[in-house]
């Protein structure tokens, strides 16, 4: 929960807008603020004041004990100009509750944590439990001395500048080992607990022996990542209160599932209680991975409860991102998080010139030129694999004629992919010319490097049949000159020469060209493959110099009519 404070009416205007746009987020704290801010400081995990820095300063500096539980203070200054990350920049989320207030309230988010003023991701911010000299090892990157990377296994983490030695490590480890002096302790949830219990199994049992196990194997349990066991085990008290003693959730399978999985030592037992064979080897194995503690059993006799410990493989992801047509404005902000996100960014040269600023220090960057989009895709699935974060970027949409359909071509189940739209060349040029896809409408490319030009001819036909608005991809070429005045000639074979066409060049780019001119009056020869062509259906209009097709609600009204006078 979010709270909210106040001292005037300025500050109450801008506090009421943060409270109408995230109701299920915040509370509102009245009163004397001194009362208010002590208050939610104890009952919630942010704070956002509407106050004057200084006076945030000296109403929470009393307050504060640790920063790894202090909640996050934001301070807003009445004007609404600002969004200051006071206290608990990582650690309370203050910096990113800066960012969301900021873009909520067109305020300037500030934030001074020295990682992110620089665009380093905090060690603590990563998304799993971290130890150890965190602030030298973090000071060390800042000052660009060199640091290692020590990972035990493949996990996908965001960018970091580290070096091959160096006299300050992060290292990745689920082992239960301390750290040393300069050093990070990095716990990924690699580890999978299974566990399987009698009825009325006592809770201390099954936590005991899960402890057991992992402390034998040397094994952390902050990087636990979940409990698993069977679906008849889903309510077995001592199963449910160890999950929540773990701080993990609890994740169930069904027999059938798990009598499907192959393990070292099945059992008669748990066949006939629940219809498999195995319960904790099993669940553990579901989603594959290294077996390293096999079935062991409690100490308690007679034995109640059993579990297995699996490290699962760190899971490569590969986010497809469309960087839309050009314009840094028109670049999505989940795009824009995807990208920080990446440590292996994979393009078109050109594309990655235009983003390169937005990338993190550490970002390894696979470039290459016009004509190698298999490779691309090949080589941004193999990094994925290899365990890595990868963006592989196109313009416009990732998937409309871009890198999405040759990747996830490639792809398959053994990585995690995540798809992230842009705004493509059509919509982009549509809405410089006005409103062209106001209707049904059609993409087309005019390519034939990949497709049979009888195949592309006979969709242009279909289109110019069906009367949909059509918007030619890749129309003219120095090598492809006759394939537009071909396409055309097959749509003015079924509308009027007056029907418009928009021609954009370039759209939303600095060199940004657009006419709107006539089927009849088009001269080919002034198209290129930076051009998007769009030609109207029959319904199109141009008005006031604008492209418009009608989106045809009269139809609509005019039954509705016909009916109301039966």
């Amino acid at each position: 929960m979010i709270g909210l404070i106040s001292a005037t009416a300025a500050g109450a205007v801008a506090r009421d807008r943060v409270a109408a746009a995230w109701p299920d987020r915040t509370r509102v704290y009245e009163g004397p603020v001194g009362d208010a801010v002590r208050a939610a400081f104890a009952e919630c995990e942010q704070l956002v004041c509407f106050l004057a820095t200084g006076a945030v300063v000296r109403l929470v500096a009393p307050l504060l004990a640790d920063k790894s539980s202090d909640p996050g203070v934001v301070c807003v200054d009445e004007g609404g100009r600002f969004a200051v990350s006071l206290v608990g920049g990582h650690g309370g989320g203050a910096n990113e509750l800066a960012r969301e207030v900021g873009a909520l309230l067109g305020a300037e988010p500030v934030v001074t944590t020295a990682t992110d003023s620089v665009g380093l991701p905090g060690l603590d911010t990563l998304g799993f439990p971290v130890e150890g000299s965190v602030a030298t090892v973090s000071r060390a990157l800042l000052d660009g001395e060199p640091v290692a990377l020590e990972a035990e296994f493949a996990w996908p983490l965001p960018p970091l500048p580290t070096a091959p030695k160096g006299a300050y490590t992060i290292r990745l480890t689920d082992r239960d080992v301390a750290a040393a002096e300069r050093e990070v302790l990095l716990r990924p949830p690699s580890l999978v607990v299974g566990v399987g219990a009698s009825r009325g199994a006592p809770a201390d049992e099954v936590f005991g022996l899960v402890e057991a196990a992992l402390r034998d194997a040397g094994l952390s349990a902050k990087s636990v990542a979940h409990l698993a066991t069977v679906d008849a085990k889903a309510a077995e008290p001592g199963i449910v209160a160890t999950a929540e003693r773990l701080g993990v959730p609890l994740v169930t399978y069904s027999a059938e599932e798990l009598a499907g999985v192959e393990v070292p030592n099945p059992s008669d037992a748990p066949l006939a209680a629940v219809g498999t064979p195995s319960v904790a080897e099993a669940a553990a194995l579901v989603g594959g991975g290294e077996l390293l503690v096999p079935k062991r059993k409690s100490a308690a006799s007679p034995a109640m409860a059993t579990c297995a410990v699996v490290r699962r493989p760190g899971r490569g992801r590969l986010a497809v991102v469309g960087l839309g047509p050009g314009a840094r404005d028109l670049l999505t902000p989940r795009a824009e998080a995807e990208l920080r996100r990446a440590s292996v960014l994979v393009g078109l040269d050109q594309y990655v010139d235009q983003i390169r600023d937005l990338l993190r220090p550490g970002t390894r960057i696979l470039e290459s030129g016009l004509g190698a989009e298999e490779e691309r895709a090949r080589t941004a699935v193999a990094e994925a694999r290899a365990g890595h974060a990868v963006a592989l970027i196109g313009s416009g949409d990732a998937g409309v004629y871009a890198m999405a359909s040759p990747a996830l071509a490639e792809a398959s189940d053994d990585i995690d992919v995540v798809g992230v739209p842009g705004v493509t060349a059509a919509l982009a040029a549509g809405a410089i010319l006005g409103a062209p896809l106001g209707h049904d409408h059609v993409s087309i490319s005019l390519s034939d490097l990949h497709t049979p030009w009888e195949v592309i001819e006979r969709r242009v036909r279909a289109a110019a049949e069906a009367d949909l608005v059509v918007t030619f991809y890749n129309p003219r070429s120095r090598g492809r000159d006759w394939q537009l005045p071909k396409a055309l000639a097959i749509l003015a074979g079924h509308r009027e020469p007056t029907t418009p066409v928009g021609v954009v060049r370039n759209a939303s780019r600095p060199d940004e060209a657009c006419r709107v001119t006539t089927l009849a009056a088009l001269d080919p020869a002034t198209v290129d493959m930076m051009t998007v062509v769009t030609v109207g259906n029959t319904a199109t209009r141009e008005i006031a110099g604008r492209m418009v097709t009608p989106r045809g609600y009269r139809w609509q009204t005019g039954s509705q009519e016909q009916e109301d006078a039966k």
